[in-house]
């Protein structure tokens, strides 16, 4: 990847479309696309893409944009991809759950104060 991501955890969507060079309803289809890419939501049900999906945002636009695949073909090259299990990727798993877990306690936790 030739793009360089800040260091942040969680990225608005204007964000996100700057960094991929899209626009924002580019980036919602490819979230209805690609179930891979799952950005969490806040009370005022505002997208906050992670890292993780931001990468693999990149990854999409560069199978839709530079190797010309469809949208089906970017699929199938992404469950190709995925498809190869590994120590890391559980380990990125857990601590994405994790992560997951207290966004949302703090959701509560604004709910109840």
């Amino acid at each position: 990847m030739d793009v360089s991501i800040p260091d942040k955890t969680y990225f608005r969507i204007g964000e996100v479309s700057s960094i991929l060079g899209v626009e924002p309803y580019v980036v919602r289809y490819w979230e209805t696309e690609f179930k891979s890419v799952k950005p969490v939501r806040t009370r005022s049900d505002q997208r906050l893409y992670r890292r993780k999906d931001l990468e693999e945002l990149l990854i999409i636009r560069d199978l839709l944009y530079k190797d010309n695949f469809t949208i089906r073909g970017a699929r199938t090259q992404l469950s190709r991809r995925g498809s190869v299990a590994s120590p890391e990727g559980a380990a990125d798993q857990e601590k994405q759950l994790l992560t997951d877990v207290k966004v949302t306690l703090r959701q509560i936790r604004e709910i109840l104060s």
